[in-house]
């Protein structure tokens, strides 16, 4: 009787920890922003983006720490992935291979660790807080999300998508991008600015450079003020 109840309760127990990990999609989000894009080449889209919860400090500080290449950010076996193409299978040596005369041939060494990839790595391994929604079939995941007062009362609203809008489509280029330019980043930096009312602009990390942003933290888009407008309209409300 006793062991029997020992192992209901360690069941109970578990199906609470299982619980309080879920994404708390039941209840709805905590927070709503809409907008309309614009100076990107799906504009006009609507836009909705749906937050569960704000990021705590230590994830965000395990961003960073990923950002600045500090061991143990990410996940060991996560930095076999993305690390460039080099062999395929089974062509590595010569001499794996039969030989030729005794020549071998090396394997292309691994990439080096950049600040991008391992942000990138880290962004997979983190839990998903909200959702962005389009015309497209699916959403992105948001990965990070901060709120930051600003000097006016308003609101500097980072998001980290931990993929980047537009991936596999057109919709999300400048107008003035070409085709077939590649990103260096495979996620997006989103920033909204709202006042008071709730209102305002955002701008997005299109193809230019991010950086880490003393004030908030995190990395961020370093040269705002000069970036198209993307999300126009911005709207905040509670669900």
């Amino acid at each position: 009787m006793i062991r029997t109840g020992l192992m209901l309760l360690g069941a109970a127990l578990l199906g609470g920890i299982l619980v309080a990990e879920a994404p708390p999609t039941d209840s709805g989000p905590m927070l709503r922003f809409t907008a309309t894009t614009a100076n990107v080449t799906g504009a006009p889209d609507l836009i909705r983006i749906d937050l569960f919860r704000w990021s705590a400090d230590a994830e965000r500080e395990k961003l960073m720490d990923a950002w600045d290449l500090k061991p143990g950010a990410v996940n060991a076996g996560a930095n076999g992935r993305g690390t460039g193409r080099g062999g395929r299978g089974g062509r590595g040596t010569a001499a794996a291979r039969g030989g030729r005369g005794g020549a071998s041939r090396s394997e292309a060494p691994p990439s080096k660790p950049t600040p991008e990839g391992q942000l990138t790595l880290a962004l997979q391994e983190a839990s998903t807080i909200g959702y962005l929604w389009s015309s497209e079939a699916a959403g992105y995941a948001v990965r990070y999300a901060g709120k930051f007062t600003l000097p006016d009362g308003g609101d500097r609203v980072i998001l980290i998508t931990d993929r980047r809008l537009g991936e596999s489509n057109a919709l999300w280029r400048a107008p003035n991008q070409a085709p077939a330019a590649p990103s260096s980043y495979n996620f997006s930096i989103i920033e909204l600015r709202v006042n008071t009312k709730g209102t305002g602009e955002g701008k997005l990390s299109l193809g230019e450079k991010v950086a880490p942003d003393a004030a908030a933290g995190i990395v961020a888009l370093p040269d705002y003020d000069s970036l198209p407008v993307v999300f126009t309209k911005v709207k905040q409300t509670k669900p």
